[in-house]
């Protein structure tokens, strides 16, 4: 057995999905702080940036670490990794596509206040045919979450209410929020993946020093 059992792609790519989770769970901690119509918290504002940064560094860390790594698996199935990329920039593609015309519709029917639990639809979506695309069974799981969690609050919650004479979007925070704790919690599970991927790789090359 070999280093190349586990190439350096593999532990880059799920960096790259960590960085995903960091950036976008971030953008809708956002959304959340910005319906509270300016009744944000510093600490909530400090707290979503902090988590953000350390996703982010933990997957530098995993990019720098992949360097002992080989990619001679990659290079003999290079066909098949051009076309699942192809495959994320469509998928990627058609999911602004169909925020763009939400965001449209909403606008023009007067109805901006579902555009974030629709938005949150179409990330959750979107998470699906990216699980079977790359074999990553937690998307699933995080895709199943960000469609039920717009659809509950849709059902039980009100679209707005007033604290103490502040107006609050409640569909705005709870879906911002929501989805902000599953994407750094996806963010989470996909980062210690790679750092296992990297321990079994140091333990693979250790194993084959000594044989």
């Amino acid at each position: 057995m070999s280093q190349t059992t586990i190439p350096r792609a593999a532990v880059r790519g799920t960096a790259s999905g960590v960085i995903f989770m960091a950036f976008f769970g971030t953008l809708w901690a956002g959304i959340g702080i910005r319906g509270m119509q300016g009744w944000e918290f510093p600490v909530l504002i400090t707290l979503s940036l902090l988590v953000g940064v350390v996703l982010f560094i933990s997957a530098i860390a995993l990019i720098k670490n992949s360097r002992q790594l080989t990619n001679e698996v990659i290079k003999k199935d290079g066909d098949r990794w051009r076309k699942k990329n192809r495959w994320f920039g469509i998928i990627f593609i058609l999911e602004g596509l169909f925020i763009a015309i939400a965001a449209f519709i909403c606008v023009s029917t007067n109805h901006l206040n579902l555009f974030v639990p629709v938005m949150a639809l179409i990330v959750g979506a979107h998470f699906f045919p990216l699980a079977a695309l790359f074999q990553v069974p937690t998307y699933y799981i995080t895709g199943t979450f960000l469609c039920l969690l717009p659809t509950l609050v849709m059902l039980t919650f009100p679209v707005k209410t007033i604290i103490s004479d502040h107006h609050i979007m409640v569909w705005w925070v709870s879906v911002g929020f929501g989805s902000a704790l599953i994407l750094w919690g996806t963010g989470i599970i996909v980062c210690v993946r790679g750092f296992r991927l990297l321990s079994m790789a140091k333990n693979v090359a250790d194993n084959g020093k000594w044989r």
